[in-house]
């Protein structure tokens, strides 16, 4: 009979520690949630942006509403739906993010998607009631197999969990009815022709030993032979886009164009004559990262110089070509850009550029209309981003400041007094007597642990407002007192006014 008790105090700190905390943890906790919460949806999803028009903007698959076909004989109707949308219409779905999208209108309530599936952020032209479906689509919209959970040259299926290494997307000057990739993502390996798993088939030579140690310490997947530094690019063309605008292999090598990138089951011909190159100084940094790297959008730009060196899947190095008249180049400089570049390698590659690769693009009359279906090698694209969460903006424009804390920053209590003022005057002076009314029974009851430092139970604090919600009389005497207890009635006016 003895152990009883005695076991009963040896598990009560245990119990304390796991089903019990301190009012302040309780309210830390909450803090980081909602912190939490702004981070991952820092953007307002109360308006579909298929107003709008076509716009370079997110966009996510729905794999619930347009799942992948079983088979090729299987009718499939792709669909993208926007930020919005995928929370408030698809927030309950499989859904994958495939990230900027060029000239894209949201597909959510039209007849790309099943009629069930409705867009509950647009209203019915003609009832005017809210939610849409079976609109007309967009006819200018582009897909490819992303819109399927498949991505790259191999079409496999993207994991976030297991996917290793980085993937990189294809600036797109073509679709897929003209040859291009349509904005696709690539693997390295996959780039220059090799398996998904070459890094496992690889033998390496006993002089290399130390070598590949390090290597595969640095990473679970390595870069394959023959692929450029991440910190010496900014953009890639891949050969598929390449291949379907063939005027652009001129510019490989040239200022903002790194060497061309073979496949290698592609490689250029013997004669095609490809130098070894220099080492590279840029500003530029990889696309994107993996798709779930924190750092998406948080790119360096420290400037970075490493040595590339020779790769087994290129031809031997030999000295840059010369133009075709050197007698005329010798008597008169170039007029337009694109007289000095070199002849067009041979072959199948892609292409790396780097940040300022605009820069050195040729603009006359002759090679401007090549620019013209492919806007985004004249500027730089600008992203749709929606407007940020009343919290998010309240934080960003108060960041550092010093001044008055926000919404977006303030306390549960700082936030509670601040919808207050935005409501009716009269309803917010008896939501202000009640507010003290409950402030003071609070600090009553949490006086004393705070005074001992004594944990808060979770079974203390039901209790207690279990109570409190009985004492309805002291709540409605409340309503009747000042608000601040020692003020008069005009005081009271004055301190509401202004709003």
């Amino acid at each position: 009979m003895d152990a009883v008790p005695e076991h009963k105090e040896d598990s009560h700190p245990i119990q304390a520690t796991q089903e019990s905390q301190t009012a302040s943890d309780f309210i830390d906790q909450q803090l980081a949630l909602e912190a939490d919460a702004r981070e991952i949806l820092p953007y307002k999803f109360d308006k579909c942006t298929n107003v709008l028009g076509p716009l370079r903007q997110t966009v996510f698959a729905c794999l619930t509403c347009s799942p992948p076909p079983a088979s090729a004989a299987q009718v499939y109707t792709p669909a993208g739906v926007c930020y919005a949308c995928s929370i408030s219409c698809h927030g309950e779905h499989t859904l994958v993010e495939l990230f900027s999208r060029r000239n894209f209108v949201c597909d959510c309530g039209t007849s790309r998607l099943p009629s069930t599936s409705s867009c509950t952020l647009r209203s019915n032209p003609d009832t005017g009631a809210r939610g849409v479906h079976s609109q007309l689509p967009a006819p200018g919209n582009k897909y490819n197999h992303n819109f399927q959970n498949h991505f790259c040259a191999c079409d496999e299926e993207y994991d976030p969990h297991t996917e290793k290494g980085t993937m990189f997307q294809c600036l797109g000057l073509g679709t897929v009815e003209t040859g291009g990739c349509g904005e696709d993502w690539y693997h390295p390996e996959c780039l220059v022709g090799l398996g998904r798993d070459w890094h496992k088939k690889t033998t390496l030579k006993q002089d290399d030993e130390d070598a590949g140690k390090e290597e595969a310490e640095d990473s679970e997947h390595p870069t394959p032979p023959g692929f450029p530094n991440e910190d010496d690019f900014e953009y890639l063309i891949c050969y598929k886009c390449v291949e379907s605008n063939p005027w652009i292999k001129q510019y490989a090598r040239t200022p903002g164009f790194l060497e061309p990138v073979y496949r290698k089951d592609a490689e250029a011909p013997e004669t095609a004559s490809q130098p070894t190159q220099d080492s590279v100084s840029t500003n530029g940094t990889t696309l994107k990262r993996k798709v779930s790297d924190s750092d998406l959008d948080d790119r360096p730009s420290s400037p970075f110089k490493r040595v590339k060196d020779e790769q087994p899947n290129q031809p031997p190095p030999s000295e840059a070509p010369a133009l075709s008249d050197p007698g005329a180049v010798s008597e008169t400089k170039p007029t337009q850009k694109h007289d000095a570049l070199p002849p067009a390698p041979q072959g199948t590659f892609s292409l790396f550029l780097q940040s300022d690769f605009r820069e050195h693009i040729c603009h006359c009359p002759k090679c401007y209309p090549n620019l013209i279906p492919h806007p985004q090698l004249v500027e730089e694209e600008e992203t749709y981003e929606p407007s940020l969460s009343n919290e998010s903006e309240s934080q960003v424009e108060n960041a550092g400041s010093g001044g008055p804390r926000s919404q977006g920053t303030a306390s549960l209590l700082d936030r509670g007094e601040a919808a207050l003022s935005n409501m009716d005057r009269v309803k917010a002076i008896e939501g202000v007597m009640v507010y003290n009314h409950l402030r003071d029974k609070v600090k009553e009851f949490l006086k004393p642990y705070a005074e001992s430092g004594q944990a808060v139970s979770a079974e203390d604090i039901k209790a207690y407002f279990e109570k409190l919600r009985g004492d309805e009389s002291a709540i409605k005497d409340a309503s009747t007192k000042p608000v601040d207890g020692s003020g008069d009635g005009d005081d009271n006016r004055r301190e509401q006014s202004g709003h």
